[in-house]
């Protein structure tokens, strides 16, 4: 019996995506719509923003033609940076629409209002030494760490409702007090050479007492304090 050559096996037809069960091959991606996706609390946000950087130009204003009025801007718009942070979220559960820039949003918005702009009006009305400046950047950067600190650890301190039952350090519109305790200067002519508690020389730099109030805001924010959220 003659044995024939063993004959080589014919390579398998490649199978179907269909018939091996693999996905077929997505398409690209859209790309994010940041306008569609706006919502009108998001608007109010910006409206939040859109004050504070107002605040800061008319202090910036003040600052090079000495005109009151300027200040006297920026002593309504900051109050009103307030309203629309409060009116954002209000607006957002009535409407039961939220986007996912939301919560950026409010922070970005909150570091001009109630941290860039009190430092600007603090500088405008006198002041302008070194250690003021010094002080005012670590005002600024404590709101920034306490807004970035709420945004990590929001989940971890919601209850089952998702709300957040208390924040850690007082939040960051709290500094409206000093804007307040300015505003109360400006109107008595304390501010500039009359400013309360005068100035210091210390080392290189000059320092006005009443910007301490800038160091005890922003520590603060910073503590770990609970404040109960209503």
């Amino acid at each position: 019996m003659s044995s024939q050559p063993n004959q080589p096996t014919p390579p398998e037809p490649p199978k179907s995506s269909a018939s091996s069960g693999a996905l077929p091959p997505e398409g690209p991606k859209k790309p994010f719509s940041m306008l569609r996706t706006f919502a009108l609390a998001d608007l109010i946000t910006l409206g939040n923003a859109a004050c504070g950087t107002g605040a800061v130009l008319a202090c910036m204003s003040y600052v090079s033609a000495v005109d009151r009025k300027p200040i006297w801007t920026a002593l309504v718009l900051l109050p009103l940076a307030l309203i629309c942070d409060a009116l954002d979220g209000t607006v957002a559960r009535w409407r039961r629409k939220s986007s996912p820039l939301g919560a950026d949003l409010d922070s970005l918005a909150d570091i001009v209002s109630f941290g860039v702009a009190p430092a600007a009006l603090g500088f405008a009305l006198g002041m302008r030494g070194g250690w003021d400046a010094v002080v005012f950047c670590y005002f600024v950067a404590c709101g920034i760490s306490r807004l970035a600190r709420y945004n990590v650890t929001a989940a971890a301190l919601s209850d089952e409702s998702g709300k957040v039952k208390y924040y850690e350090g007082t939040p960051i519109p709290t500094s409206l007090a000093i804007v307040l305790m300015l505003g109360v200067a400006f109107s008595r002519d304390r501010v500039g050479e009359a400013l309360w508690f005068g100035a210091m020389n210390l080392g290189p730099f000059v320092l006005h007492p009443l910007s301490l109030v800038y160091v005890f805001s922003g520590s603060m924010m910073i503590s770990t304090i609970r404040i109960p959220k209503p």
